[in-house]
């Protein structure tokens, strides 16, 4: 009855994400363009929370937990499992305030309208999967940025989206290069839970009714043993994780 159901909302879920993305789209431009990065980064905040009340017609809450005091002041490295494209409005809206910027692959970079614009002009980074040197020279120029601008990387270190929910094995290259570049910026675990049930049909209907949780973890200082620092991440994101089973 639920996925029957499911059929309908999520054609009047994918009617209004469409038009939500065609709506800013030339207001990214605009903003970017004429006013400049401080305006753009608003108009992408206010794009994501967008994003997120479109998914209300699904059923869809979102609890966002972070009692931590992240300074602005200095830059950080946000570490996430990867469950669902749902992942990333909230973290692009509550976390505002940090100016988080993506490590993508390079596909999202064209044809999306919003979402490609703002990848490519945001500062954030277009990987190539199949291109390690690629990868990992994008990278790096994140890190860079992020260290001169006190600015926040997003990483997902599990590199594709868990199915289950279920925690993948960290993949830490990459991770380990945005922190020789940033070397000042704070590690902040956050974990993610039920985003993937968005997905549990496939990529057709959406499910129904999902509450989409993160959990930020406080911040650790990058020093030290780098892979038992980046043990200490990976420990520190899955052990919030529920178990789908």
């Amino acid at each position: 009855m639920q996925k029957a159901l499911a059929y309908p909302l999520s054609a009047l879920y994918l009617l209004l994400f469409g038009l939500t993305l065609l709506l800013f789209h030339p207001l990214q431009w605009i903003c970017f363009n004429w006013f400049g990065y401080e305006a753009h980064r608003k108009s992408v905040a206010l794009l994501n929370l967008s994003l997120m009340r479109c998914t209300h017609v699904l059923g869809t809450r979102y609890s966002f937990k972070n009692q931590q005091q992240i300074p602005t002041n200095k830059p950080a490295i946000f570490v996430l499992n990867h469950q669902s494209m749902h992942d990333i409005p909230p973290i692009i809206w509550y976390m505002r305030k940090h100016h988080p910027k993506f490590v993508s692959k390079i596909e999202l970079g064209k044809g999306i309208p919003s979402v490609s614009y703002n990848l490519r002009h945001g500062g954030s980074v277009l990987i190539n999967r199949k291109d390690s040197r690629q990868s990992l020279t994008e990278i790096a120029k994140l890190g860079t940025y992020i260290e001169k601008h006190n600015r926040t990387a997003v990483i997902f270190p599990e590199g594709t989206r868990s199915k289950t929910g279920d925690p993948k094995k960290f993949h830490t290259t990459g991770l380990k290069v945005l922190i020789k570049k940033a070397p000042s910026a704070l590690i902040v675990p956050i974990s993610i839970n039920n985003s993937w049930k968005m997905l549990k049909y496939g990529k057709f209907p959406f499910g129904l009714g999902n509450h989409i949780t993160f959990e930020v973890h406080p911040p650790i200082t990058s020093h030290g043993d780098i892979n038992q620092l980046l043990e200490e991440v990976e420990k520190t994101v899955t052990q919030a994780i529920i178990p789908s089973a």
